[in-house]
């Protein structure tokens, strides 16, 4: 058992709200936002019209024109995170709007400084992350109506069209998904304290159910992702710049920083819920993995990445499944370690068909493109800057390796 978990309080009852956590939507922020205070209208103006701007090539005209705002004015968490969300499409917009072959090396203090000081208080990079792209960027077109895709919108967009709309909101599905799933791992860590055995039983039962309710949100990308939209428009607006050979020495922050900074893109490992189910079943990465899955934890909102922690912290359910010697404890662990890897081999799928398909046909589309950077093995790169399929293959395989035979 790792000495960290022996300090645990068996006294302490493991809950979501202390982690700004929500038993209805998990790790999506509830009802987000969707206006600003009067005084960040020419932010907001900007943000609403973003596709159109980047697509005749004005945004960045704009941006230089824009007024220099305060962030100490925002009211409030929820108005925190739309600023961000708002300032972050923005900033990607600028520094992305003439494609990869010629980035913005430098984003201008009247971005760059309200940027950097609303990451601030929020404890996050400035930079778009998955919190700003998808858990706070939707809303419900009828709010009484359930939430499933014909009933959503995003609040900020790029260029892509439904596209982009269908590869957020898919995105938000499958977070919403997860949310038994979340729950369960709650219930299972308190079980294991109380102890209730059946209490910990109905729990894997739930998680392995979310796992695969999860899986199947994600198929419906399929449905409303065009790959070629999404390898072409949607992947450059998500690229960072740290591991990027488009930006090799990073971004510079006009009034932030006198050297440029290098924060990585948007990646489907700055998602708390995985970290937090691979934590909970007790599934180890290799090095490299691990090292890139914990450097994301630096993209999620600190309480999310604190959850995390406390999940790692709690009793081990690995020690307490191999200790209890019941069949029924064991096979129920499996089965969501095997619905765990199912789910990680159906990413592969999507992300071979959206990233590795889509950049040969763009390859063979572009055969007088510059050389360098649209070549296929940068291609092969996520925007987060991982080798990807390497690194989904790497991460799906360990979890496949944490489920247990049975003795005797």
């Amino acid at each position: 058992m790792e000495p960290h978990r022996q300090d645990w309080k068996i006294a302490t009852a493991l809950s979501l709200g202390r982690y700004h956590i929500s038993e209805d939507y998990g790790f999506l922020l509830p009802n987000p936002l969707k206006e600003l205070p009067d005084h960040y209208r020419p932010w907001m103006e900007i943000a609403k019209k973003l596709p159109q701007l980047i697509e005749s090539h004005q945004l960045q005209a704009q941006v230089d024109k824009m007024p220099l705002l305060d962030c100490q004015l925002l009211k409030g968490y929820r108005e925190q995170r739309l600023a961000r969300l708002v300032l972050s499409f923005i900033a990607m917009g600028y520094v992305w709007q003439e494609g990869e072959t010629q980035p913005r090396e430098v984003l201008p203090r009247n971005l760059a400084m309200p940027f950097v000081e609303v990451s601030r208080m929020l404890g996050l990079p400035p930079i778009l992350v998955h919190s700003d792209m998808v858990l706070t960027n939707w809303t419900k077109k009828n709010p009484q109506g359930p939430l499933e895709i014909g009933n959503l919108e995003t609040i900020i967009a790029f260029p892509g069209g439904e596209s982009l709309r269908g590869f957020i909101l898919v995105t938000a599905l499958v977070e919403k998904a997860a949310v038994p799933g979340i729950k369960a791992v709650v219930q299972a860590v308190n079980a294991i304290l109380q102890p209730s055995q059946d209490a910990l039983l109905q729990a894997l039962q739930d998680l392995s159910l979310s796992i695969q309710d999860m899986t199947r949100a994600l198929g419906q990308m399929h449905d409303y992702v065009d790959p070629d939209i999404f390898y072409a428009v949607i992947r450059v607006f998500l690229s960072g710049w740290k591991d990027n050979p488009a930006m090799p020495t990073g971004l510079k922050y006009e009034g932030v920083s006198e050297e440029p900074l290098q924060y990585s893109g948007g990646s489907a490992a700055q998602s708390t819920v995985l970290h937090v189910f691979d934590e909970f079943l007790g599934v180890r990465h290799g090095k490299e993995s691990a090292d890139f899955l914990h450097r994301m934890r630096d993209y999620m909102p600190p309480s999310h990445k604190a959850f995390i922690e406390e999940v790692r912290a709690a009793p081990a359910l690995r020690d307490f499944i191999l200790s209890s010697g019941h069949d029924h404890f064991l096979a129920a662990y499996n089965r969501c370690l095997e619905v765990l890897v199912e789910l990680r081999s159906y990413h592969i799928t999507i992300v071979t068909k959206y990233l590795i398909t889509a950049a040969a046909r763009a390859k063979g589309r572009r055969l007088n493109q510059p050389p360098g950077l649209a070549e296929l093995p940068q291609a092969c790169r996520g925007t987060g800057g991982t080798a990807v399929l390497t690194f989904l293959k790497s991460v799906r395989d360990k979890t496949l390796e944490t489920i247990l035979h049975p003795r005797g």
